[in-house]
């Protein structure tokens, strides 16, 4: 089989090239704004990683029969793409919103720590008192700190 006759790969190909495109009107039907950058953005729906591996899927199907060993490879490659696609990337994007909102509250954090030395005693104690607590991402990445400090100085001293 030549790569210009290859069917499976150019379904696979116009599979993502058509998920990435029909992903600017179904946003705008949800929003009522026009995003072109969706056209090469990850996420979104439909998603375009599963659309490939489907459309590939399938071509294989179609031109070398379901009983194949290509077929076996190419649906186990499907399956494992799109568990990850709804598993690990969806815990990631998850992830970075947290990160997103850490970086923003430490931000704050700075601008208001510029200001603090020139505020009253009693406004500086009243502010120290809230501090006291702590947000779960902030216990999380203070283990992490505690955790990997530790193991760089049991590496520098052992």
């Amino acid at each position: 089989m030549e790569l210009w006759t290859n069917f499976p790969l150019w379904s696979a190909l116009a599979a993502i090239f058509f998920a990435q495109f029909v992903k600017v009107p179904i946003q705008f039907i949800a929003t009522r704004k026009v995003d072109w950058s969706l056209l090469t953005s990850t996420g979104g729906m439909p998603s375009s990683h599963s659309a490939a591996v489907t459309a590939l899927s399938t071509g294989v199907a179609l031109e070398t029969g379901i009983d194949s060993a290509v077929f076996a490879v190419s649906a186990v490659f499907a399956i494992i793409t799109m568990f990850d696609a709804t598993g690990v990337r969806r815990q990631a994007g998850e992830q970075a919103i947290v990160l997103n909102q850490l970086v923003a509250d430490f931000n704050k954090f700075v601008e208001e720590a510029k200001t603090w030395q020139k505020k009253e005693e009693q406004e500086k104690q009243k502010e120290l008192k809230e501090l006291l607590g702590h947000k779960p991402i902030e216990v999380l990445f203070g283990g992490l700190t505690g955790i990997l400090l530790t193991l760089g100085l049991h590496y520098l001293f052992s």
